[in-house]
């Protein structure tokens, strides 16, 4: 008996029986899909032989992570492992506004470094562009109904929500769009398209960099899209790592939000939120010091300027972070309010310098931005200041009806791509995040706390207000334009708020330290590769009843 328990114990049994278990997943889902989704335009061998390879390097992937360290070094393998799995299980165009980023970063790679509207893109690229238009989901739901010989209705479907599309009266997967992508490369006859309307150099050059390696290395223009989603995501991994590394308490909550599907997805992708998100966390991060020293504050001013030359104004309100912290944290040798002076004239300083460059170095392009006769931003700014109440009522009335987006955190793309599960899972791992780190007293002196509650819906206001100012019609009762990918840095400090008060309610779990980390990078990097999953299967396998 004490012989068969050792066996059981040993890693080598271990890691079979997760070897077989990944095996049996791979043939379970294989078989799911032929009989629910009625999916034959892959041989059932291979199909299977492919999902149970990537099963089984799923297991290598653990295995890996297990091999690390540092707490954090174990989740930024995680957090990059996962991203590669969003990298290719989402179709190309399809996260908003990709094409654009994609097409500025090509510009780049080219060593294009002014902005001319009248430029276009090698036949490759324009290929690209017309096999894969942005929303392919939902943007042309097709209905159909399945009859009999007699004309009798047997049953229907619907294309909402899959990846189908009806063009000239025939449905067609994305999937096949691959095909036609490599057909119009090789015919060379794509419409043109010419560079966006986005006047960046920064958020785009280790993406460029990528891309020109690509290039050099023989890939087309798929290849390069790909390069530069991977080069985001390597990005965004550091970033995490650096947050990670900070997070001497609430490193649960980090860890929930770094793997969020919503996160990866972005990060996983050619829009520079990627690196947007990554800054994000990194500055939320120095919440979680137990000292702030000099050299913190020189990667707290960087993570500063830089999401505020990339997206500025509404990141100014960032500079509130040191200024709130607890009095005994900060080791410094120069003044918060030093510190604060400083980070706001560098950072204004490259706005300035950024939104001259992108003026400057601009030809044949339209004035402005078409955003619809009805919508004025004097115009919008005048009656805001003029019905302060009814805008606050408004905002408040457009989080009640989103859930406070913590019930969209399931909806991808941009019109919109909507897996309800991972709508419900994702609050609940924001939850388990903030339980699994109250193994210590909250770190935040009520000041703090209510400084960073402040913050919270400082910036979920600052949203919500440029949303309205630039996207919706002069005085509607909702605020149009906003996706909940804005919101995740909002979402991360008020879990971490979630964590304080839990720390305070609950018994602290000293012991626990190690297993609850543990517990938090299985549950996470598991929910991450499953929302994976989920996704490849709304964009690739297809619809009930898709063939009539």
């Amino acid at each position: 008996m004490e012989k068969l328990e050792g066996i059981l114990r040993a890693p080598a049994f271990r890691w079979a029986a997760a070897c077989l278990a990944a095996i049996a997943a791979g043939v379970g889902i294989v078989y799911y899909w032929r009989v629910f989704y009625e999916f034959t335009e892959i041989a059932p061998l291979p199909l299977t032989l492919i999902a149970c390879a990537l099963a089984l390097a799923v297991v290598g992937g653990v295995f890996l992570v297990l091999r690390c360290r540092s707490f954090a070094s174990r989740a930024a393998l995680a957090v990059l492992l996962c991203g590669l799995c969003f990298c290719f299980a989402n179709p190309p165009m399809q996260t908003p506004d990709e094409a654009s980023h994609f097409l500025r970063a090509y510009a780049i790679s080219e060593g294009r470094f002014d902005f001319d509207g009248e430029r276009g893109y090698p036949d490759d690229v324009n290929a690209l562009m017309t096999c894969f238009p942005g929303a392919w989901v939902n943007a042309n739901t097709s209905y159909w109904l399945k009859t009999d010989e007699d004309g009798n209705v047997t049953g229907g479907g619907s294309s909402e929500n899959f990846a189908i599309k009806e063009i000239d009266g025939e449905r067609i997967g994305l999937g096949e769009r691959f095909a036609v992508y490599r057909q119009m490369c090789a015919e060379g006859n794509a419409p043109a398209v010419n560079e966006p309307q986005v006047v960046q150099i920064l958020p785009y050059l280790h993406q460029a960099l990528f891309m020109a390696v690509a290039r050099l290395l023989g890939f087309g223009a798929l290849g390069c899209l790909y390069a530069g989603r991977l080069a985001n995501l390597v990005a965004y991994t550091l970033l995490c790592f650096a947050a990670l590394r900070n997070c001497r308490r609430y490193a649960g909550v980090f860890l929930a939000v770094a793997l969020l599907p919503m996160s990866l997805y972005i990060a996983a992708s050619c829009n520079y939120d990627a690196l947007m998100l990554g800054f994000y966390y990194l500055t939320v991060s120095y919440y979680c010091v137990d000292e702030l020293r000099d050299r913190d504050l020189a990667v707290f001013a960087f993570a500063f300027v830089m999401v505020n030359a990339v997206k500025p104004w509404i990141n100014l309100l960032w500079i509130v972070v040191p200024l709130i912290l607890p009095a005994r944290v900060w080791k410094a040798r120069i003044k918060k309010w030093q510190l604060a002076a400083l980070a706001l004239v560098l950072a204004l300083g490259l706005i300035f310098a950024v939104e001259w460059y992108g003026q400057s170095f601009r030809v044949n392009f339209d004035e402005g931005r078409m955003l619809g006769e009805t919508v004025s931003i004097a115009g919008q700014v005048s009656f805001v200041l003029g019905h302060i109440p009814r805008t606050l009522m408004v905002f408040l009335g457009s989080l009640y009806e989103n859930g406070l987006f913590l019930t969209k955190l399931g909806t991808f793309g941009a019109l919109d791509l909507e897996i309800p599960i991972i709508g419900l899972l994702s609050p609940l791992a924001l939850l388990l995040g903030a339980s699994l780190s109250t193994h210590e007293r909250s770190s935040l002196t009520p000041r703090s706390a209510m400084g960073l509650g402040l913050l919270t819906l400082m910036y979920t206001g600052g949203v919500l207000a440029a949303q309205y100012v630039t996207y919706t019609p002069v005085g509607m009762v909702r605020v149009l334009g906003v996706q909940t990918r804005y919101l995740l840095p909002a979402f991360l400090m008020l879990f971490v708020l979630v964590s304080a008060l839990l720390s305070r309610v609950l018994e602290p779990a000293r012991p626990g330290t190690r297993g609850a980390q543990a517990l938090g990078l299985f549950a996470s990097g598991g929910f991450a590769v499953f929302a994976a999953v989920l996704l490849a299967q709304h964009y690739y396998i297809g619809p009930v009843c898709m063939m009539p």
